[in-house]
């Protein structure tokens, strides 16, 4: 087993999986901001991009390096990059102590080759979809992903509200991993519009986890939150 292998497995199974994005922490103080969310979170999110895919550049292999020393939560880098540059991105990020790294559908992007590339490294692999990318599109790829990122907000642009194609997604990929035999091995995550209110409803349309990005680092009251996150039932189909 990998030392991602053995990060990840100590995701939880009964409950929500609570994933902090780093991307919404103080970027000045980002060793504060793990040390004071490390007992709440499941994983640490972060975003990292070409500049092309979505049109800022977030988080890059050297400052994952450091995070890396201050806490042993999985790390899971969502890469939105495209070639030439999307396979030296995999190799640096996970060199850099990435766990799993989720490859985003992107035009131009070999998502089999990309996959292979971060198995190749000792990472697991994971896919995005973008809203605009129809759910049956990542139909031939489950067989050798960890993870599925539902967005369901546009990329790489914070503070949007959910969009109400995101329920109706969760459950459709959801139905898709039941019909495979795939729904224990297979983890899905909702991504983008992440709220109070919102929540509850992807957590019973179907999500295994949700990225937190202000609901975690700009809110005052974030260890209730946590707890009513870890209290929700899971989905009764």
């Amino acid at each position: 087993m990998t030392v991602a292998e053995s990060r990840l497995q100590t995701l939880p199974s009964d409950r929500l999986i609570a994933e902090f994005s780093l991307w919404s922490a103080d970027l000045l103080n980002l060793e504060t901001a793990i040390q004071r969310t490390e007992h709440l979170a499941d994983m640490y999110h972060l975003d990292a991009c070409d500049g092309h895919v979505a049109p800022a550049f977030l988080l890059f292999p050297d400052l994952v390096r450091a995070m890396r020393r201050v806490t042993k939560l999985p790390f899971h880098v969502h890469l939105m990059a495209t070639q030439p540059i999307i396979h030296s991105q995999i190799e640096q990020f996970a060199d850099a102590g990435a766990d799993l790294i989720t490859i985003h559908f992107a035009d131009g992007v070999d998502i089999d080759a990309a996959l292979k590339e971060v198995r190749r490294h000792g990472c697991c692999a994971g896919v995005a979809l973008p809203l605009d990318t129809p759910v049956c599109a990542v139909q031939p790829y489950l067989d050798g992903v960890f993870m599925v990122t539902l967005l369901g907000t546009a990329t790489g642009l914070k503070g949007q509200n959910l969009s109400p194609l995101a329920y109706a997604r969760l459950e459709e990929i959801r139905g898709m991993l039941q019909s495979r035999g795939a729904d224990t091995r297979v983890l899905v995550t909702a991504d983008g519009g992440i709220r109070q209110q919102t929540v509850p409803e992807l957590r019973a349309h179907g999500a295994d986890g949700v990225v937190m990005g202000s609901l975690a680092f700009a809110n005052d009251k974030l260890e209730e939150t946590i707890k009513r996150i870890r209290e929700l039932p899971a989905p009764s189909w």
